[in-house]
């Protein structure tokens, strides 16, 4: 029974890293009003950086170097400010499945969110719950990068216009606050 509430909680928990509006939520939304096997490219490549975060804090824990982070926080902020540049000029995307599957994956690994859950929570959940709370959590993951694509390839493109406007506000919102946290800490 204690197994078993372990994977309830990891799917929660999975979906409460995946769920809240941001950049890859905002690029999932996009692509889908495409095609939802697009969407969800995406998210496949935003699951696959979560999938080396897990791994690189299972084996090495607290040793990434915060100067790392700085960086990525720059280079994360440059990938957003083009994603909101072409989300919002885009009459539909150009990119293939494995092109959206690689903007998913670059946004995943150089998200400091990301970074940061993975190094705070996520380094918290691996330590104190048991390896079926972790598949927990990889499921919630794949039912939200299913789910969500296929909710907006159904509902969004009525709504086109005001996704992608709502799309670029969210991606250049990100892109500000990174660039701006990523050179604070630098200057720092």
């Amino acid at each position: 029974m204690l197994l078993l509430l372990a994977y309830f909680l990891g799917i929660a928990v999975g979906l409460s890293l995946t769920a809240p509006p941001g950049p890859v939520n905002s690029v999932i939304m996009s692509e889908s009003m495409r095609s939802k096997v697009h969407g969800i490219s995406v998210g496949a490549g935003a699951m696959t950086a979560d999938f080396i975060f897990f791994v690189i804090v299972y084996k090495f824990g607290r040793l990434i170097p915060e100067t790392y982070l700085h960086a990525l926080y720059i280079i994360g902020a440059l990938l957003l400010f083009y994603l909101s540049y072409s989300v919002l000029k885009s009459k539909s995307s150009q990119r293939t499945r494995g092109g959206n599957y690689a903007v998913g994956f670059s946004m995943g690994i150089t998200n400091p969110f990301q970074i940061l859950w993975w190094i705070t929570v996520g380094l918290f959940f691996i330590r104190s719950f048991h390896i079926l709370a972790i598949a927990g959590l990889f499921s919630g993951i794949v039912i939200w990068i299913v789910t969500f694509p296929l909710l907006m390839n159904r509902y969004a493109k009525r709504f086109e216009k005001y996704v992608k406007l709502f799309s670029f506000i969210v991606l250049f919102s990100f892109a500000v606050y990174l660039m701006f946290s990523g050179i604070s800490s630098i200057a720092r």
